[in-house]
């Protein structure tokens, strides 16, 4: 199945990481990584490799996971510093 082939998702991966060249936001490279890391766990293989060959869903279920948490820790690092944003109290045209 194509979900248990591990240059499946890497490619699935190289392909949001130019999506997202082309369409900043963060959100692309979330995914990316979070397709390589399931790239890569099948890749590396072990039990849980094994476990998650067998299932979609699994499969779906940890790509999902890994790019939320890529998500999180790219907002993390790379988020609005604060007092980066101009707050005004009066009206700015008079």
């Amino acid at each position: 199945m194509w979900w248990s082939t591990w240059w499946v998702w890497m490619v699935a991966g190289l392909a949001l990481a130019i999506l997202e060249v082309l369409a900043p936001g963060w959100i692309f490279l979330g995914f990316a990584i979070g397709a390589a890391a399931t790239g890569g766990l099948l890749w590396i293989g072990g039990p849980l490799s094994f476990a998650i060959e067998g299932s979609m869903p699994l499969t779906l279920l940890v790509f999902a996971v890994a790019s939320l948490v890529a998500w999180l820790v790219l907002r993390k690092v790379f988020g609005l510093r604060g007092g980066s944003v101009k707050k005004y109290d009066d009206d700015i045209n008079g």
